[in-house]
């Protein structure tokens, strides 16, 4: 290569050597390529081993998740799953007709209220059970160091009835273990519309399950009057999740799921749950006594509606108005009557017939409680008597034992009258025989059927004293023999003519 420069007016050629401008040229060339070469393998292992990305901060939606994975890993280790054997409702749709026993095996869920081993589940699902099992999630050490998504087994574990209460559709049962992961009750009475719960269970059998949804109501009436109320969710409930929780997503409980309202069997999304607060009273007097003290003061009340008011001419549009009033109950000993419109009690405004009756139910016996009532344009106040309301006919299936209380060949679980059962029904017409707590199944016999709260005192003219008498002499009968049963039914004397099969 030639370079040439002029200085001032001369000009001076200098020659390159040739060998050393090919050197020059080839070195240029060589780096050129090397820079290529580098480039291109950088890139290459930039896509085989990408860097890592930088981490972001979790949004809402992967810390709603995350909290939803740690609440469930706490709550399910309190939620148990409920094996029994024996007379038990034909299946969950039928938990309010507790008059119908029938030999099975069924099961359902629990969870666990006390480190001690006191569970909470629902009464249809240890109805007349005389065997319960409860299976336990497997502990933390059961579970360290397992890799596999099958967790081992939990523990099997005996357990039995501390109290039932059918009106409310709870039982209480215990297992003999302590320091047991128990969960704590919530206040329903927060629960608001909308709110996100999760449904704990085993339904259909299949175990540890969990579904979430919302609060569909706070407050659900089934039916005018009732003074039960309930949660209804939309989260999916299904047979088997019977006495599981509802929680909120604090963790605590807020319901005891109970039963769904369905036309195809299935879960529709309507679902029910025995509100916590309703849920700790019971509990807690199951465990004092093994059952339900409801006061009530011989009166039957009414929420006052727009054609009540405007029919019977009062001019409020809320309150309750007396339908009936007990004769010789402590209401009318107080001094009510029918038509008088209860506004307040103990001072506490009463809008609704379901907030006075749970009121009284909460009260001690024999406590008295002030009124204050309208009767016309006179405005009265009255104290009145709590008393314990009357046990329902279908509560004495608590008080069997299908090995001596069955009668076979009647299709009944009898309990015999005694001091105890004879206070329960004033007015009997004798101090002796049978009472039918519960039917077992389909009748043995064609004729006249028998009824829960049935007496029956005599056999073809023979006194059935007990149990073990109606057997007997039931025992002596061929098949195909007449057979007439004196019966009492609602006060009322009558017989029953059936033949045995």
């Amino acid at each position: 290569m030639v370079r040439r420069w002029t200085r001032g007016r001369h000009t001076k050629i200098v020659r390159q050597p040739r060998r050393a401008t090919v050197t020059l040229r080839v070195m240029a060339h060589w780096k050129l390529w090397l820079a290529v070469v580098l480039f291109a393998a950088a890139a290459f292992a930039q896509q085989i081993t990408p860097s890592a990305p930088v981490p972001k901060p979790p949004g809402p939606l992967q810390e709603f998740s995350s909290s939803l994975e740690a609440l469930s890993r706490t709550v399910s280790r309190s939620v148990v799953q409920i094996f029994t054997t024996g007379y038990a409702a034909p299946d969950e749709g039928e938990a309010f007709n507790t008059s119908q026993l029938s030999r099975q095996h069924g099961s359902g869920s629990g969870v666990i209220l006390s480190t001690d081993g006191h569970i909470v589940t629902n009464a249809h699902v240890v109805q007349g059970a005389r065997r319960i099992q409860v299976l336990l999630r497997p502990t933390r050490a059961q579970t360290a160091g397992k890799r596999s998504l099958l967790k081992p087994p939990g523990q099997t574990i005996e357990a039995k009835i501390v109290g039932v209460d059918r009106e409310s559709d709870l039982a209480v049962i215990k297992i003999e273990r302590t320091g047991l992961p128990a969960l704590t009750l919530g206040n329903s009475d927060n629960l608001r519309q909308g709110q996100v719960v999760l449904a704990f269970g085993n339904p259909l059998g299949l175990e540890n399950s969990v579904s979430m949804g919302i609060v569909s109501s706070a407050a659900r009436q089934i039916k005018p009057e009732d003074p039960m109320v309930y949660v209804q969710t939309d989260a999916p409930i299904n047979p088997g999740n019977s006495g599981g929780p509802l929680v909120d997503t604090h963790g605590r409980v807020v319901g005891i799921n109970t039963f769904i309202l369905s036309q195809s069997g299935g879960s529709e999304g309507i679902g029910f749950s025995v509100p916590s607060n309703i849920v700790r009273d019971v509990v807690a007097q199951l465990r004092k006594s093994g059952h339900v003290h409801r006061g009530h003061i011989g009166v039957y009340a009414q929420t006052l509606t727009p054609s009540l008011a405007a029919g019977l001419g009062i001019e409020r549009d809320e309150g309750v108005v007396l339908g009936d009033v007990t004769p010789e109950g402590p209401g009318e000993k107080a001094g009510l009557k029918v038509g008088d419109l209860v506004v307040s009690l103990d001072g506490k405004p009463i809008e609704n017939a379901r907030q006075l009756d749970v009121n009284l139910y909460r009260r001690p016996m024999g406590e008295k409680v002030r009124l204050q009532v309208l009767r016309g344009a006179e405005k009265l106040e009255l104290q009145v008597e709590v008393i314990e309301r009357r046990d329902d006919p279908n509560r004495f299936a608590d008080m069997v034992d299908p090995e001596k209380n069955l009668v076979p060949k009647l299709g009944i679980l009898g309990v015999e009258i005694d001091r105890k059962v004879a206070g329960m029904f004033p007015g009997l017409r004798r101090q002796y025989g049978v009472v039918v707590a519960a039917r077992s199944g389909n009748s043995p016999y064609t004729g006249n059927g028998l009824q829960p709260g049935d007496v029956i005192y005599m056999l073809n003219g023979s006194p059935t004293a007990s149990v073990e008498i109606l057997r007997s002499t039931l025992d002596q009968l061929a098949p195909g023999s007449p057979l007439v049963m004196q019966v009492e039914r609602g006060g009322r004397l009558m017989f029953l003519t059936v033949e045995l099969e």
